[in-house]
């Protein structure tokens, strides 16, 4: 047993010796571990709205921004992947396709003051989770699980601009919002990890050049250097303003990404030193002073964390858990750091009148932090729920066990397909993605002014 170890199991146990509330968890235990998620589960679903009459299905209330419910379902997702508990999959599929928008692309008119190329890609990794999994198909009359995530990613593809920055998306969608002129690490990394998993869950090569082309620009740009990921840069200075905060959901959005295409290229060594060298700089994401013990180290040590922060954590326990199943040799050094986090997080989820309420900090053991929301909930989830990933299949492909029906030209109207052979892109696709651009935003002002009106 390795020192850092040791110390781990005695502080988890000196911490339990301190409890009085909480979820009592059994890491090697499936019947505990589902009864701990579930509890964690039917918490954070009391934040949730989109089932009542008169509420909006796929919104949460404020403070919460439109992107975490779709990131929510990603858990939820996961949820019934990992325990087989269906009871939320009506909700699921509901709230999924109320927020798909006119076009069947995530671009949803009542979000435009908000929408980032983030935001609409976290819809679409649900989306795509859902065809991996094999979750339940929409009725045939609605848009499907595969056909949304290519939407998605065919509506980002027209957006990729090399005007400035020499590539890459910005953040915001729309030129009006605060943020438009902001290139950032997520957003490209959302694109990223999409078009690897939709290369292998297709198999087509057209997606996994797109991953390469994103992967690479990223490099170039300065936005990874190391394998640290910084958050983005401002395109009024050609992106040589780099901000260097380093948040766990970057790391873990191109570490899923580079698994799939590891997986894709069958081991090729390039993607294997990626993935390798992504998940070793994950490191300082896990606490010094408990070791193994994940932290968002850019927030948490400060008490700055803000409503989208404290669900960070889930994103990276997500796309770790789902790394080995795509990537197997990964197994053991993930669970080194998913064991000790999960047991940390349970004596985390001890506040609330209910005593189970989870906090963000997993290194202060059981005593609870004061904060709740459903993104320490989420968090809590995804790390506890992932002690299971062994016990589950591993993702479906179109030819092994998918059952989502695809769209390749989903999103576009029918006019753009880029997984068809592409060549360098001239200027008049890019006066076609500008006409593109200036409808939609034509579209989101109409809607806009509708709302005020």
């Amino acid at each position: 047993m390795s020192l850092p170890w040791l110390f781990s199991v005695i502080w988890i146990l000196f911490s339990i010796s301190q409890l009085c509330a909480g979820l009592q968890l059994d890491l090697d235990d499936p019947d505990s571990i589902k009864a701990a998620t579930g509890q964690i589960t039917y918490d954070m679903m009391k934040y949730y709205d989109g089932n009542v009459t008169g509420r909006v299905p796929g919104n949460l209330p404020d403070p919460y921004y439109w992107w975490q419910c779709g990131a929510m379902f990603g858990s939820l997702l996961d949820y019934y992947y990992y325990t087989g508990d269906d009871q939320y999959n009506d909700l699921i599929t509901q709230g999924m396709l109320h927020q798909v928008g006119p076009n069947d692309d995530y671009m949803t008119p009542n979000q435009t003051k908000t929408t980032g190329n983030d935001d609409q890609g976290f819809w679409a990794l649900s989306a795509l989770s859902a065809a991996e999994q094999a979750f339940p198909n929409p009725p045939e009359d609605r848009p499907q699980w595969l056909a949304l995530a290519q939407a998605v990613f065919n509506t980002q593809a027209l957006r990729w601009d090399t005007q400035f920055c020499g590539g890459g998306l910005r953040w915001q969608v729309f030129t009006l919002n605060v943020g438009y002129d902001y290139k950032n690490t997520i957003s490209n990394g959302v694109f990223f990890n999409i078009a690897a998993r939709l290369a292998k869950y297709t198999g087509n090569q057209t997606y996994a050049d797109w991953a390469e082309r994103v992967y690479d620009w990223t490099v170039d740009v300065g936005f990874i250097q190391d394998f640290h990921f910084f958050d983005g840069a401002h395109t009024t200075l050609n992106c040589n303003d780099t901000n260097r905060v380093q948040w766990t959901y970057n790391a873990g959005v191109y570490m899923l990404g580079a698994a799939n295409m590891y997986n894709f290229t069958d081991g090729s060594e390039k993607w294997k030193a990626r993935l390798d060298g992504i998940f070793n700089q994950t490191s300082m994401f896990y606490s010094p002073n408990v070791p193994n013990v994940m932290f968002e180290q850019a927030c948490e040590p400060y008490g700055t964390c803000d409503t989208d922060n404290f669900s960070f954590k889930a994103y990276l326990a997500r796309w770790m858990a789902a790394t080995t199943k795509v990537a197997p040799y990964m197994y053991d050094q993930v669970m080194e750091k998913i064991r000790p986090s999960a047991a940390a997080a349970a004596l985390q989820c001890s506040g609330g009148e209910s005593g189970t309420l989870c906090g963000m900090k997993w290194t202060d053991g059981a005593k609870w932090d004061g904060t709740t929301g459903v993104g320490q909930q989420m968090s809590a989830l995804e790390i506890m729920q992932s002690l299971l990933v062994s016990r589950v299949a591993a993702p479906v492909t179109q030819d092994a066990g998918g059952i989502s029906k695809g769209d390749p030209s989903a999103g576009s109207s029918g006019t753009f397909d880029p997984t068809a052979p592409q060549g360098t892109i001239q200027q008049k696709d890019r006066v076609g993605a500008g006409i593109l651009t200036t409808l939609i935003l034509v579209s989101g002002i109409g809607s806009a002014w509708w709302m005020i009106s």
